[in-house]
């Protein structure tokens, strides 16, 4: 079983004012689970900002396979030990799915190592998601592009690393193009960045994001994990489990 913990901050869906309420009654996080948690090889778990120490503690996270991040008006909120704990475990081999604003958010900017930013606008201009790499495992059951009839507008340059693999590109019809679809490896863990998902547009209710949710996952799931726990007696000892 793959084990899958959905961390959301969880602020606009309790907003009535906003769109999102309406959207997401039960959260973006409570979308993303309810499609995953239909699958036979999949265990999902939710974490917010309102739990205690955000829901992220060192424990569950070794009994994390892949964690996915919606993050975007609370980033500041999340402590710097939990953005801390997230980079280490993925360091150590949990994989690692960062959803649309996600990209300021402190894990995702610990694993870069670099300013994260982008260019963006409010809009609801429709958003054709190309497949750049249809032979990656993440694009699979994907066309040559599907269209999202609404979406925030992201545009480059994206201030991030150079990928490994672009999977994705989304073209905007304001004339935007963004690089939607990135994978990265932190030493034994995969990072998978994914652009669509602003939380005033149905996006996480589209199959086509769903399935590429979903590949991403089992891409992601760790290949081999140390431990390099705290209250281990071999402090600084490297363990594979």
């Amino acid at each position: 079983m793959i084990r899958v913990l959905v961390w959301n901050e969880f602020m606009h869906e309790k907003d009535p004012s906003c769109k999102a309420s309406e959207i997401y009654p039960e959260g973006i996080h409570g979308c993303i689970a309810e499609f995953l948690g239909k699958e036979e090889d999949i265990v999902v778990e939710t974490a917010t900002l309102d739990d205690e120490n955000c829901g992220i503690t060192r424990e569950r996270l070794k009994n994390t396979d892949v964690i996915i991040w919606w993050g975007h008006c609370g980033h500041h909120k999340v402590p710097d030990s939990v953005a801390a704990l997230v980079q280490e475990e993925v360091l150590n081999g949990m994989g690692a799915i960062f959803l649309h604003s996600a990209h300021k958010s402190k894990p995702f900017m610990r694993l870069m190592g670099t300013s994260c930013s982008l260019t963006w606008r409010e809009s609801d201009d429709m958003e054709r998601v190309w497949v750049c790499a249809p032979g990656h495992p993440i694009a699979q059951g994907i066309g040559r592009y599907f269209e999202l009839p609404g979406e925030e507008t992201y545009g480059e340059p994206f201030g991030v690393p150079q990928a490994e693999e672009n999977v994705f590109i989304g073209w905007f019809d304001g004339g935007e193009v963004f690089r939607a679809g990135l994978t990265y490896t932190r030493e034994r863990g995969k990072v998978f960045y994914f652009q669509p998902g602003h939380e005033t547009y149905p996006t996480y209710k589209n199959e086509n994001v769903q399935r590429i949710i979903l590949n991403a996952v089992r891409w992601a799931k760790p290949v081999s994990r140390t431990d390099n726990c705290m209250d281990c007696p071999n402090l600084g000892k490297a363990h594979i489990i």
